[in-house]
């Protein structure tokens, strides 16, 4: 059986937005293996939900033969990315991006395969920060149309606002990422997402001008749901990949609580399930869409927390909503039984386990009806907890309709 050409298994997930040069870009990566790179700014110490359909993509091109380059942004997260902004980035120190930069290189490691060169990790600061000046703006600069960059999307958005220089400088640096890359790997092709189109398709264009070779970029769809909003945030912040950031139950009850409009669309993009196996349980009729949600939460979760993680995870959202399963994974809280001896009022509970950031949070919540200690709705902000309402499995603490905590008494 012929190998399929990746550029039709990402346009068949639905991963593909805009590409330079469709037909020619497509019959390159059916014949030969090309480098490519994703730059990723290191501008948090955890990679998150929207950078992992990335990561994402880099494998299905690295399974077809490709080479995949992850570049960290180290040089260009001193400057700052205008783009999707509606303000300016923090400014973090070089310490700062260094220390968030070795968190994202153990994150990549567990998606790509890097022995042997069969993919590259590199950081643009080791270019970037040595750059002198005026020959940049000689041998780069002067093929940048001032015009034609204030018709970018990234730019437009900020004119309103005011654009700084230092801004204004990013879309330069990222083109000439790219045309280092060529020059270091052969890199003929940048990735990214939506956002990045402006700054993609001026590297492309610069490596043609400078270099006089074809250089192409493509962009995917970037995670949102059906209405438009971005995924991956939660009232708790961004969806994060690592573990300390984001539990791996919370993880796994994320993608167990996406929309049904959205279950289709995110076992295509973030999963290697077959398309006919994602069609089938995309087209789950009624609650049976429960059972792909189940499906969509497991294999997001065993990608990025491993096997073990994803089953414990598992097991603990069956104890809660079906039958069985280990309440052990549960969220947990452990209270010295003598903070119990007077009992304790249940917003301070609330505090203590951090299902609430604030008291006032905490009032308005069982104000709202939205909270259950032991499958009873809690009626009172003044309710106290005493030692007689644990149970042998602890105190089970409900708050809107999927989020669980249990507390334990130690002695």
């Amino acid at each position: 059986m012929e190998k399929r050409n990746v550029f039709d298994v990402l346009k068949e997930r639905g991963f593909i937005q805009q590409v330079t040069h469709e037909e020619e870009l497509r019959e390159l990566l059916g014949k030969e293996s090309v480098t490519f790179y994703i730059g990723f700014d290191p501008t948090a110490d955890s990679l998150h939900v929207g950078h992992f359909l990335q990561m994402i993509v880099m494998a299905h091109m690295q399974r077809a033969g490709h080479r995949p380059i992850a570049l960290l942004g180290g040089g260009t997260t001193m400057v700052g990315d205008p783009s999707g902004r509606t303000d300016m980035r923090k400014m973090l120190t070089l310490e700062e991006i260094q220390s968030n930069a070795e968190k994202f290189k153990v994150q990549f490691e567990k998606f790509l395969d890097f022995s042997d060169g069969k993919a590259i990790m590199d950081n643009n600061a080791n270019w970037l920060l040595k750059l002198n000046y005026v020959d940049f703006l000689r041998e780069i600069g002067v093929h940048f149309s001032v015009n034609r960059m204030l018709t970018a999307e990234c730019y437009k958005n900020r004119m309103e606002k005011g654009l700084t220089f230092i801004e204004f400088n990013y879309m330069l640096m990222q083109s000439y990422d790219f045309l280092e890359l060529y020059r270091r790997y052969g890199c003929r092709l940048q990735l990214g997402g939506d956002d990045q189109w402006s700054n993609i398709i001026s590297g492309a264009d610069l490596i043609r001008r400078v270099e006089n070779v074809p250089a192409y970029g493509m962009t995917f769809t970037l995670l949102t749901t059906s209405d438009g909003k971005k995924m991956g945030k939660t009232q708790a912040g961004a969806v994060w990949l690592d573990p300390e950031k984001t539990s791996p139950y919370d993880f796994y009850q994320y993608w167990r609580n996406v929309d049904d409009a959205d279950v289709e669309k995110c076992l295509a993009l973030l999963t290697f399930l077959p398309m006919e196996e994602v069609r089938r349980l995309g087209s789950l009729p009624g609650s049976e869409i429960n059972e792909a949600k189940k499906v969509l939460a497991y294999e997001v979760t065993r990608l990025v927390h491993g096997e073990e993680e994803a089953k414990k995870a598992q097991d603990a959202a069956e104890a809660l909503f079906g039958k069985g399963g280990n309440l052990d994974m549960v969220p947990t809280t452990e209270i010295d039984k003598d903070q119990l001896k007077d009992g304790i009022n249940i917003i301070d509970l609330l505090i203590l386990t951090g299902l609430v950031p604030s008291k006032g949070e905490g009032r308005r919540l069982i104000n709202q009806g939205g909270l259950a200690v032991n499958d009873e709705k809690v009626e009172s902000i003044d309710l106290q907890i005493t030692l007689e309402d644990f149970k042998e499995e602890g105190l089970m603490m409900k708050k809107g309709k999927k989020t669980y905590h249990r507390v334990i008494i130690i002695a």
